[in-house]
Protein backbone atom coordinates (compact mmCIF):
# COMPACT_ATOMS: atom_id res chain seq x y z
CA UNK A 1 0.00 0.00 0.00
CA UNK A 2 1.02 3.43 -0.54
CA UNK A 3 2.08 5.50 2.30
CA UNK A 4 0.75 9.29 3.04
CA UNK A 5 3.87 11.18 1.72
CA UNK A 6 3.19 8.73 -1.84
CA UNK A 7 0.10 9.37 -2.11
CA UNK A 8 0.85 13.18 -1.59
CA UNK A 9 4.01 12.98 -4.56
CA UNK A 10 1.46 11.05 -6.65
CA UNK A 11 -1.39 14.10 -6.19
CA UNK A 12 1.29 16.67 -6.30
CA UNK A 13 2.82 15.04 -9.62
CA UNK A 14 -0.71 14.88 -11.38
CA UNK A 15 -1.47 18.84 -10.37
CA UNK A 16 1.85 19.75 -12.08
CA UNK A 17 1.44 17.26 -15.38
CA UNK A 18 -2.32 18.66 -15.87
CA UNK A 19 -0.82 22.07 -15.82
CA UNK A 20 2.01 21.63 -17.90
CA UNK A 21 -0.02 19.80 -20.41
CA UNK A 22 -2.55 22.82 -20.44
CA UNK A 23 -0.25 25.54 -20.76
CA UNK A 24 2.63 23.66 -22.88
CA UNK A 25 0.29 21.97 -25.12
CA UNK A 26 -3.26 22.77 -25.35
CA UNK A 27 -2.24 26.88 -25.45
CA UNK A 28 1.30 26.96 -26.63
CA UNK A 29 1.15 23.90 -29.46
CA UNK A 30 -2.54 24.02 -30.01
CA UNK A 31 -3.04 27.70 -29.56
CA UNK A 32 -5.99 27.15 -27.32
CA UNK A 33 -7.52 30.26 -25.48
CA UNK A 34 -8.73 28.79 -22.04
CA UNK A 35 -12.23 29.92 -21.25
CA UNK A 36 -13.13 31.38 -18.08
CA UNK A 37 -14.42 27.99 -16.26
CA UNK A 38 -11.35 26.67 -17.71
CA UNK A 39 -9.02 29.42 -15.63
CA UNK A 40 -10.94 28.36 -12.81
CA UNK A 41 -10.27 25.17 -12.90
CA UNK A 42 -6.63 25.48 -12.97
CA UNK A 43 -7.18 27.40 -9.92
CA UNK A 44 -8.22 24.45 -8.14
CA UNK A 45 -5.88 22.31 -9.91
CA UNK A 46 -2.96 24.83 -8.36
CA UNK A 47 -4.43 24.86 -5.06
CA UNK A 48 -4.95 21.48 -4.90
CA UNK A 49 -1.16 20.81 -5.71
CA UNK A 50 0.20 23.18 -3.30
CA UNK A 51 -2.27 21.39 -0.54
CA UNK A 52 -0.07 18.13 -1.99
CA UNK A 53 3.35 20.15 -1.63
CA UNK A 54 2.85 21.00 1.98
CA UNK A 55 1.64 17.37 2.84
CA UNK A 56 4.45 15.82 1.22
CA UNK A 57 6.56 18.22 3.34
CA UNK A 58 5.13 18.40 6.39
CA UNK A 59 4.39 14.79 6.02
CA UNK A 60 2.31 14.97 9.39
CA UNK A 61 1.29 12.01 11.31
CA UNK A 62 -1.54 13.65 14.18
CA UNK A 63 -4.17 15.97 13.02
CA UNK A 64 -3.15 17.94 9.77
CA UNK A 65 -3.02 14.28 8.27
CA UNK A 66 -6.95 14.73 8.20
CA UNK A 67 -6.85 18.21 7.36
CA UNK A 68 -4.37 18.51 4.19
CA UNK A 69 -7.02 15.14 2.99
CA UNK A 70 -10.57 17.68 3.99
CA UNK A 71 -8.58 20.80 1.88
CA UNK A 72 -7.94 18.36 -0.75
CA UNK A 73 -11.59 16.85 -0.30
CA UNK A 74 -12.74 20.41 -0.13
CA UNK A 75 -11.00 21.73 -3.40
CA UNK A 76 -11.27 18.53 -5.43
CA UNK A 77 -15.43 18.94 -4.77
CA UNK A 78 -14.92 22.78 -5.95
CA UNK A 79 -13.29 21.21 -9.38
CA UNK A 80 -16.04 18.57 -9.72
CA UNK A 81 -18.62 21.07 -9.16
CA UNK A 82 -16.82 23.17 -12.04
CA UNK A 83 -16.01 20.44 -14.18
CA UNK A 84 -19.51 19.75 -14.10
CA UNK A 85 -21.06 22.86 -14.99
CA UNK A 86 -18.60 23.18 -18.03
CA UNK A 87 -19.54 19.73 -19.53
CA UNK A 88 -23.24 21.06 -18.61
CA UNK A 89 -22.88 24.28 -20.45
CA UNK A 90 -21.07 22.16 -23.97
CA UNK A 91 -24.50 19.68 -23.95
CA UNK A 92 -26.75 22.65 -24.28
CA UNK A 93 -28.58 23.15 -27.26
CA UNK A 94 -27.33 25.64 -29.67
CA UNK A 95 -30.30 28.01 -28.97
CA UNK A 96 -29.56 28.11 -25.22
CA UNK A 97 -25.99 28.44 -25.06
CA UNK A 98 -25.24 31.61 -23.25
CA UNK A 99 -23.77 34.65 -25.59
CA UNK A 100 -20.14 35.50 -25.37
CA UNK A 101 -18.85 37.91 -22.86
CA UNK A 102 -16.08 39.43 -21.84
CA UNK A 103 -12.99 37.62 -21.41
CA UNK A 104 -11.90 37.13 -17.28
CA UNK A 105 -9.01 39.47 -17.56
CA UNK A 106 -11.04 42.00 -18.18
CA UNK A 107 -13.91 41.26 -16.01
CA UNK A 108 -11.17 41.40 -13.19
CA UNK A 109 -10.52 44.68 -13.61
CA UNK A 110 -13.80 46.05 -14.31
CA UNK A 111 -16.37 43.92 -11.70
CA UNK A 112 -16.34 43.24 -7.73
CA UNK A 113 -14.77 39.23 -7.39
CA UNK A 114 -18.11 38.11 -6.59
CA UNK A 115 -19.87 39.58 -9.69
CA UNK A 116 -16.80 38.21 -11.41
CA UNK A 117 -17.42 34.43 -10.09
CA UNK A 118 -21.13 35.04 -10.70
CA UNK A 119 -20.80 35.50 -14.33
CA UNK A 120 -18.12 32.87 -14.84
CA UNK A 121 -20.30 30.07 -13.17
CA UNK A 122 -22.97 31.31 -15.01
CA UNK A 123 -21.30 30.80 -18.50
CA UNK A 124 -20.72 32.13 -21.65
CA UNK A 125 -20.54 31.26 -25.20
CA UNK A 126 -17.12 30.20 -25.22
CA UNK A 127 -17.31 27.83 -22.43
CA UNK A 128 -19.51 26.12 -24.58
CA UNK A 129 -17.58 25.98 -27.53
CA UNK A 130 -15.37 22.04 -27.98
CA UNK A 131 -12.53 22.69 -29.06
CA UNK A 132 -10.43 19.31 -28.40
CA UNK A 133 -10.99 16.13 -27.94
CA UNK A 134 -8.72 13.24 -26.89
CA UNK A 135 -10.20 9.39 -26.46
CA UNK A 136 -13.91 11.38 -27.45
CA UNK A 137 -13.39 13.18 -24.00
CA UNK A 138 -13.67 17.07 -24.42
CA UNK A 139 -11.32 18.86 -22.43
CA UNK A 140 -14.21 19.39 -19.36
CA UNK A 141 -14.60 15.58 -19.12
CA UNK A 142 -10.96 15.10 -19.12
CA UNK A 143 -10.76 17.54 -16.33
CA UNK A 144 -13.75 15.62 -14.28
CA UNK A 145 -11.84 12.69 -14.49
CA UNK A 146 -8.65 14.13 -13.07
CA UNK A 147 -10.78 15.79 -9.87
CA UNK A 148 -12.07 12.71 -9.29
CA UNK A 149 -8.89 10.85 -9.17
CA UNK A 150 -7.69 13.80 -6.62
CA UNK A 151 -10.54 13.53 -4.65
CA UNK A 152 -9.84 9.53 -4.27
CA UNK A 153 -6.38 10.19 -3.43
CA UNK A 154 -7.93 13.04 -0.58
CA UNK A 155 -10.38 10.51 0.78
CA UNK A 156 -7.80 7.70 1.09
CA UNK A 157 -5.17 10.65 2.74
CA UNK A 158 -8.06 12.01 5.13
CA UNK A 159 -9.33 8.44 6.38
CA UNK A 160 -6.06 6.44 6.47
CA UNK A 161 -5.25 6.25 10.10
CA UNK A 162 -1.96 7.94 11.07
CA UNK A 163 0.10 6.90 14.51
CA UNK A 164 1.27 9.93 16.45
CA UNK A 165 4.59 10.10 17.36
Amino acid sequence: MFSYRSLAFIGLLTCIASMLFAVLYLENILYLDPCPLCILDRVVIIALGIVFLIALLHGPRTIFAKVYGFLGIVLSSIGIGLASRHIWLQNLPKDQVPECGPDLYYMLDTLPLFDVLKKTLSGSGSCAEISWTFANLTIPEQTLILFVFLLILSVIQALRPRKSV
